[in-house]
């Protein structure tokens, strides 16, 4: 059990990561050259850690482990004995983070699980259960990154079956006021990808307008997105706390921004990190799919909150998509990040 709740420990993890001692191609670490169609993956063995959750400032027990064939990535609430499914229809509060519950059951839930999806979904896993001992995941270093480290330290193993990826057929969008999130058919090279394209604006200076694009597998996810943290302004941390939120926040675990200022010692880790966050929201959101997505994201100022709708969007008409077996990933798919305007 790996603790967390220390920040020399999320320094630790942070340089071995980039390091590349650790994140070695996890394409690389499978040989699936002799198959038509990609199979399901989990992870080798069961692994786990303990941090503080961002909101209650509670030490927090999470530990993933390996899963049957076909059943996609679940939420077990240990202290209650629910088992919740990672999926968009499950989606209750999207205010600060992304909570999903059980309907007949709304005490049973688990909020902040955006890193820990993104993580997943880019590693590429299809089947999973995540016991955690209370209702948020916790914060860690703000990022994917740690998450990552630990799918990464466990192994990941194909385990039969055949993997499915929800193909999009038509355009689906969602908008409101300023913000929207779109997602396009687009599959030109004849296999699964999801191209993504963000921007955001903030009128704190010290972010102002950045914009990313990005085609997602696990090396340009490990590279260019996983140790974005998550970001607040200074000016919101009173009302958070008095609102009885935010209560195990910090500068180990997240960018306070103050104005022109970042108020972290050590600064930024790339100087557009506010946009990199967003987009890992974006994948960590969009994981709750149920299936890896093929086509192209595009959005501006997108929250947890229109994220999910878009999901619901698409899930409303059968027309807008298919369900496709995931044929073979090949070197094709590996393209560098760049930073662009959307």
């Amino acid at each position: 059990m790996i603790d967390w709740r220390h920040s020399d420990r999320a320094v630790n993890v942070h340089c071995i990561m980039n390091s590349g001692l650790i994140m070695s191609s996890l394409r690389d670490r499978s040989d699936f050259a002799s198959r038509e169609t990609a199979p399901r993956r989990t992870i080798k063995a069961a692994i786990g850690c303990v941090g503080r959750g961002l909101h209650s400032g509670a030490d927090v027990r999470v530990k993933l482990h390996p899963a049957p064939a076909g059943t996609g990535i679940v939420f077990h609430r240990t202290d209650l004995g629910a088992k919740i499914p990672a999926r968009f229809d499950h989606v209750t509060d999207t205010r600060l983070c992304t909570v999903v519950s059980l309907p007949e059951r709304p005490e049973a839930r688990v909020g902040t699980i955006e890193h820990l999806m993104a993580a997943i979904s880019a590693s590429r896993i299809d089947d999973l259960v995540i016991d955690v001992d209370a209702p948020e995941l916790p914060i860690l270093d703000g990022s994917a990154e740690p998450f990552v480290f630990l799918i990464e330290s466990a192994g990941i193993a194909a385990h039969g079956g055949a993997r499915e990826v929800l193909e999009i057929l038509r355009p689906v969008r969602v908008a409101q006021g300023e913000a929207f999130a779109e997602l396009r058919p687009q599959n030109p090279e004849g296999y699964a990808v999801l191209d993504m394209s963000l921007a955001i604006d903030f009128a704190s200076p010290a972010i102002g307008r950045q914009a990313l694009k990005l085609r997602l597998s696990p090396e340009n996810f490990a590279q260019e997105l996983a140790a974005a943290r998550t970001f607040t302004m200074a000016a919101e941390i009173e009302g958070l706390r008095e609102a009885g939120l935010a209560k195990g926040g910090s500068l180990a675990n997240a960018i306070v921004v103050d104005g022109e200022k970042v108020m972290n010692p050590e600064g930024l880790r790339w100087p557009d990190e506010f946009v990199r966050h967003k987009l890992l929201d974006v994948v960590g959101d969009l994981a709750l799919a149920g299936a890896p997505i093929s086509g192209r994201f595009v959005g501006q100022r997108t929250g947890h909150a229109i994220n999910n709708l878009l999901l619901r969007q698409v899930f409303s008409d059968a027309g807008n998509f298919r369900l496709i077996r995931a044929p073979l990933v090949g070197a094709a798919m590996h393209m560098a990040a760049a930073a662009a305007p959307v």
